[in-house]
């Protein structure tokens, strides 16, 4: 009996100090790492020299530090001073003096600015104008690194906060996939013999030219592969909503996982169109942000694969409601991960505790955020990521690689 009482007791304390832990500290930085030539490759957003993220650090009274990831651009480039100013000249304003193991009030006070006491009092949103593009991406950033401060505080990894692990580990699709006809089979075979990928993700669209080049590449892509590795497809958007029906007839004997984005994402009327004239999944959600993007792309039946970002879409809080979204709807979940080290294991750690998520994404691009910003990075196995049991995102900072990749800013 003393013993339960004392481990009650202990148990108390801990909740009683925990409960008093404060911002004090809110920093973001940009994160730039250049490409190497013979590392670089080229699709629909030219060639990409560079790969960038907005890291994000919050420090607390308690000695306790949270890292984020937030991006403001899907692919490995992009400017991302916007992010960075708005995380430390309007969002850390916010923030400093709040309670840090309050992620989704905080979400709330982030994205409906002075109103955020009437979202709370309310239950419903009321928010800032600017709530799209920047500002939900900064906001990402903060939300991820909360989540990695709850998981430390309370001493478990953040998928116990979301309610438990769902499996030990989950399959890894690797995605890349540049090279044309008579290259794309051995490109891909190198690619998921790496790990032992049982599936990988190639790009198509405008950057083939024609909608017959992009079949072209489908079919040897296949062929080289063969019928046991899932074959998705991603195209960016690029194609207009004829040439994406036209596209998938083309590729009907593929038998592909899924179609991603197939038209412009602002084209959801587009996007259903396509999905009404095809058999193939309809992929997309990297361009989304929060959950009323998705909720209209589903009430459009314009989706069935749903794809947040975590850097993108409003960190670990919203991605948690887009899935409960997805679940209503009877559709799956497959997060946007093209990205660091920080990003991965906040989808990683999704990954474990949503039922519907299905698979992740590993990029295959030249990516040392992913494996270098980490101590110790998440490895794929036999085409599986094991969830590891560290706690909160589960990854250690290597400081030296912040400070020699981040970019100066007047």
């Amino acid at each position: 009996m003393c013993e339960i009482h004392c481990r009650e007791a202990t148990r108390g304390r801990v909740i009683e100090e925990v409960s008093r832990m404060k911002i004090t500290k809110v920093e973001a930085r940009w994160l730039q790492v250049e490409i190497p030539p013979e590392n670089q490759h080229v699709s629909d957003f030219g060639r990409l020299t560079t790969f960038d993220t907005a890291l994000v650090r919050i420090e607390t009274d308690e000695g306790i530090t949270g890292w984020g990831e937030a991006k403001a651009a899907v692919g490995s480039a992009g400017d991302h001073a916007a992010i960075v100013a708005t995380i430390n000249s309007e969002l850390r304003q916010l923030l400093e003096g709040e309670d840090a193991l309050s992620p989704v009030r905080l979400w709330e006070k982030m994205y409906s600015g002075v109103r955020a006491g009437y979202a709370l009092s309310r239950g419903r949103t009321f928010p800032e104008v600017a709530r799209r593009g920047v500002r939900i991406a900064a906001i990402s950033g903060v939300d991820i690194a909360l989540w990695d401060i709850a998981g430390k505080a309370l001493n478990v990894p953040v998928y116990r906060l979301l309610g438990g692990k769902c499996r030990e580990s989950i399959e890894a699709y690797a995605s890349g996939g540049w090279a044309t006809a008579d290259g794309i089979g051995a490109q891909l075979l190198k690619t998921i013999q790496s790990s032992g990928y049982s599936a990988v993700k190639m790009r198509v669209g405008i950057m083939d030219g024609t909608v017959e080049n992009s079949i072209a590449r489908v079919s040897a892509a296949r062929e080289a592969l063969g019928p046991n590795v899932k074959l998705m497809v991603d195209s960016h958007g690029t194609f207009d909503v004829r040439e994406a029906r036209r596209f998938a007839r083309g590729v009907e004997s593929a038998n592909l996982a899924w179609f991603e984005e197939p038209v412009n994402v602002d084209d959801i009327d587009g996007m259903a169109e396509v999905r009404a004239s095809t058999d193939i999944p309809i992929a997309a959600g990297e361009s989304f942000y929060t959950r009323f993007d998705f909720e209209r792309a589903i009430s459009a039946r314009a989706i069935d694969v749903l794809q947040p970002d975590p850097a993108i879409s409003g960190g670990i809080t919203e991605v948690v409601r887009i899935a409960n979204l997805a679940s209503a709807h009877h559709l799956t979940l497959a997060p946007h991960l093209w990205g660091g080290a920080l990003l991965f294991a906040a989808g990683l750690q999704l990954a474990a505790a949503l039922p519907n998520c299905i698979i992740l994404e590993y990029s295959k691009g030249f990516n040392p955020l992913l494996s270098q910003l980490a101590s110790d990075p998440i490895e794929v196995s036999d085409g599986r990521v094991a969830v590891p049991d560290r706690v909160g995102l589960g990854v250690t900072i290597n400081k030296d690689f912040i400070e020699r990749h981040t970019r100066r800013m007047e």
